[in-house]
Order: structure tokens, then C-alpha cells, then sequence
């Protein structure tokens, strides 16, 4: 009998790369032994994420496109907030820099982009060419902040305001600075007490070491501020400087190997002709986005590691989970009315259970539909019981996750009525009712009653983390 051979890498998925990855218990084992794992298993995730379904892929191509019609504005408008500051000159040796991979291409590419540049006038664009000029930027950025969103499982976007106040800001002052620090690093190495302590031989040494240095940091500084400001949700400085750490390796690696690309692809000049040059362009263009994204997926889940063995896709959570996962918010949401503690939100109850953002909407949106939980008017808004808990039982408690998302075409009480089904049914939810009747949320929630409750392992759900300002 033949062997399929996509049965067989599944089966050595399954069991080899599954069973290493995600299949082993890491709970008990001490720290240093984690740390290798979480960074395999941050990897492993990034992986299925650029692979899986391809969305990440996707999106830095349809980056790749945005970017070629966006660039000559974006650099057109930065162009004329350097001049004022008399910086301008700056512009063309990052290009080159920036382009340096590409080879003598790359000096080609730079050098038509900054003449592209230098024709744009406001006085010959009109109003309403200068208006479609910034639009173009903003849709630029609007796109980049969409795929941002994306890798980082956020599903809201900013609104029209924040959006404009916001690329405005990263339009004008984000230039001012990167050129200004380039600036700064140059004049310091070329000042006079730097420059005779440099003959000396170990000082000259270690300044040449901090001089190749100094570009790997202003990489992992501009992407770390990126994976900060971009994604519409809160962002740990620390999480972002591991992603932007990655992203600025890969950066620097797929540099050289894309250099070593240019110089042997005398062929694909000789195929596509005047062609070659922007086909180049393009590939470097669309490697440059998806190691960006590939850095914020590695930030992502660096800051949510309970993501990293979920499947990307529609959140689905079984009955039973729903069921504890509401006695749990339950539980926590008395325990601290009880004692007199701030209300919890939406984020720290996830933190504390272990869950992911959506799962606690979900189950809060139950529960507060089911007239349990109240919401207060603060940002983030807190929780609170809705009713007293000594009144509040706990049938009620999970019969309102029970029945939660039931359709009207396709409700309960619309099920065809069969005799012997029906009696099953019926005694079962006797029996429940029975056994937990009389109960009541003050009994798992007061001081008096049982310890403080603890999930025994996370639920494994996909999720969406908090957006800012959430």
C-alpha cells in the first residue's frame, strides 16, 4: 500500500515538531531551562502565522504596492520639514544607506527618487494636488497601522482624529529626529578630543567597533519606536525592543545575502532589461515589510506568550469553558467587592485568569447581558456586580453563557418537540439544578467562603489583545 507523502509530513509534524514544541510541560522546570523554549515556540508561531494562511505575506505585499505610490510624497513632504531645519542634505546618503543592499541599483533607485523629490512643488501641485499628496501619505500609514493591527490580533482601528494628530506627528517630528540623531552621532565622532583619542590604538579600535555599531542601534531604535506607536493597543517597551532586536538581525543578515542576490543576478538583467531595476526594488521592498511584520508577530507574542500554540482564526469556546470562565469573573468580581478593592477590568481580570482579551469580552458581554455584571463610566471602564450577590445564583450565572448567542430562526424553543428527547433533556438540567440550587455567588465570592480561585491551566482560546485606550 503506497504512503501519501502529505500524510507522512503531517504525521512528522504532529509528533516530532508538535510533540518537541507545544506538547511538553514547562511549568515546573526553572527558568533558564524555559527561556529557550519560549523563544522556540515565539518562532514556531511567527512561522505559522507567515505560512499558515499567508495574511502576513499578504499584507506586505499590498505594502509593497502602497509604498511604491506613497514613497515619492512621504519623502516629498519629510523633504520640506528638514529644509526648514537646514537638514535636508541628509536625505540622500540615508536613502543610499538604506538602499545599500541594492548595489550600484540601489545608487540608480536613490538618486531617481530624490529627483522625483525635488520636482514636487507645492506652487505646481494647487491645493487640491498638495491635498491628494497628503492623503496618499496618510493612506500609506493607515495601511501600515492596519497590518500592525493584524499581527497584533487587534480588530479596532483609531479613529479619524487620532489618525490624523497621530501620522501627522510621525510625518514631521519622526524625520526631524532620525536625521537629527545621524547628525549628532557624526558631529560627536569628529570632534576634536574624539578624534585624538582615536590615535590611540585601543581607543581607535573601540571607536571603530561603536562606528559599525552605531546603525544596528538606530535600526532596532526606529523599529522598536514603530512596534510602540504603530499597533492600536498597549505595547511593552521591552516587547518591542525583542522584536525589533530580531527584526534588526534579520534586517542586517537578508542585507547582505540580498547584496550577494544583486551581484550574481547579471541574468535578470539580461531577461527583463531596464526592467531589472525596479523588479530589484521590489523584492527588496517586499522582504523589508514582511521582516518588519515577522518582528511584530515576535513582539506579540513575547508580550502574550499564552497565544503562541492558537490557531489564528474565528474565536470559539466550548460550553464548559464558558460555563468556568464565568463563575471565575464571578468570583473575582466579588471577591473584590467584598474586601473594598478597585473594581476589575477587562485586563487585569485576563491577566489574572490567564485567558486572552476576547475571551473576557465574551463572557463579560454574556454576563452583562444576562443583567450580572455592570460596567462603570470609567477608561477602561471597571466591573462591578450588577445586583446583590447574596440574590444572585449561580444557575443564573451559567445559564446565561449557556444560552448566549442563540439566533432567533434557530432558538431553543424552536427545536422540533420530541417526547423521549425532551424528558432526557429535562431531567438532566433536574439533576443540575438540583445539585447546585441554593447556591449562591456570595458563597464562592465572601470572605468567609473558599480560598482565592485559580485557573489550573490556561484555556485555550484565541484572542485579541487590549487596544490603546482600552
Amino acid at each position: 500500500m503506497a504512503i501519501d507523502p502529505r500524510d507522512a509530513v503531517a504525521k512528522i509534524k504532529k509528533y516530532l515538531l508538535d510533540g518537541a514544541i507545544w506538547d511538553i510541560d514547562t511549568d515546573t522546570w526553572p527558568r533558564y531551562a524555559v527561556v529557550p523554549f519560549e523563544v522556540l515556540r515565539s518562532c514556531a508561531a511567527t512561522v505559522r502565522d507567515l505560512t499558515t494562511d499567508g495574511q502576513l505575506n499578504l499584507r506586505a505585499m499590498s505594502l509593497v504596492y502602497t509604498t511604491l505610490l506613497s514613497l515619492v510624497p512621504l519623502l516629498a513632504i519629510s523633504f520640506s520639514v528638514l529644509k526648514g531645519f537646514g537638514v535636508h542634505n541628509q536625505v540622500e546618503p540615508f536613502l543610499q544607506n538604506l538602499l545599500q543592499p541594492l548595489g550600484d541599483k540601489g545608487m540608480e533607485i536613490s538618486d531617481r527618487i530624490i529627483e522625483f523629490v525635488e520636482n514636487v512643488k507645492a506652487g505646481v501641485l494647487g491645493s487640491l494636488g498638495l491635498a491628494l499628496l497628503i492623503f496618499t501619505v496618510i493612506s500609506l500609514m493607515q495601511k501600515i497601522e492596519r497590518a500592525f493591527n493584524f499581527a497584533w490580533h487587534v480588530n479596532q482601528h483609531r479613529s479619524l482624529a487620532q489618525r490624523f494628530s497621530g501620522y501627522l506627528s510621525v510625518i514631521v517630528i519622526g524625520p526631524l529626529l532620525v536625521f537629527s540623531s545621524l547628525g549628532i552621532t557624526a558631529s560627536i565622532l569628529h570632534t576634536p578630543v574624539v578624534e585624538s583619542l582615536a590615535a590611540y590604538e585601543t581607543v581607535g579600535a573601540l571607536l571603530e567597533f561603536l562606528g559599525k555599531l552605531v546603525p544596528y542601534c538606530l535600526i532596532i531604535a526606529a523599529f522598536s519606536f514603530i512596534y510602540v506607536f504603530m499597533p492600536n493597543t498597549r505595547v511593552r517597551a521591552r516587547s518591542a525592543f525583542v522584536g525589533a532586536l530580531v527584526a534588526g538581525f534579520l534586517w542586517e543578515s537578508m542585507g547582505w545575502v540580498f547584496a550577494s542576490f544583486v551581484v550574481s543576478s547579471v541574468n535578470y538583467t539580461a531577461i527583463y532589461s531596464a526592467f531589472a531595476t525596479l523588479i530589484i526594488f521590489l523584492l527588496w521592498l517586499y522582504l523589508s515589510w514582511l521582516i518588519l511584520l515577522a518582528g511584530a508577530s515576535i513582539a506579540f507574542y513575547h508580550q502574550h506568550p499564552e497565544y503562541r500554540s492558537l490557531q489564528r482564526g474565528i474565536l470559539r469556546l466550548s460550553g464548559r469553558v464558558r460555563e468556568k470562565l464565568a463563575l471565575l469573573v464571578m468570583h473575582a468580581v466579588g471577591e473584590n467587592f467584598y474586601s473594598e478593592r478597585q473594581p476589575w477590568t477587562m485586563g487585569d481580570l485576563s491577566r489574572r485568569l490567564g485567558v486572552p482579551v476576547a475571551a473576557m469580552e465574551l463572557v463579560i458581554a454574556n454576563l452583562q447581558a444576562g443583567g450580572l455584571l455592570a460596567a462603570t463610566n470609567d477608561d477602561p471602564p471597571a466591573y462591578l456586580p450588577a445586583k446583590p450577590l447574596d440574590e444572585t445564583c449561580v444557575g443564573d450565572v451559567l445559564e446565561s453563557v449557556r444560552s448566549a448567542d442563540e439566533i432567533s430562526s434557530l432558538a431553543f424553543s424552536r427545536l422540533p418537540a420530541l417526547p423521549s428527547v425532551d424528558a432526557v433533556l429535562g431531567e438532566r438540567a433536574e439533576a443540575a439544578d438540583s445539585a447546585i440550587r441554593g447556591r449562591r455567588i456570595k458563597d464562592l465570592s465572601s470572605p468567609e467562603a473558599t480560598a482565592k480561585v485559580q485557573p489550573t491551566e490556561p484555556v485555550p482560546i484565541a484572542s485579541a489583545p487590549k487596544r490603546r485606550g482600552a
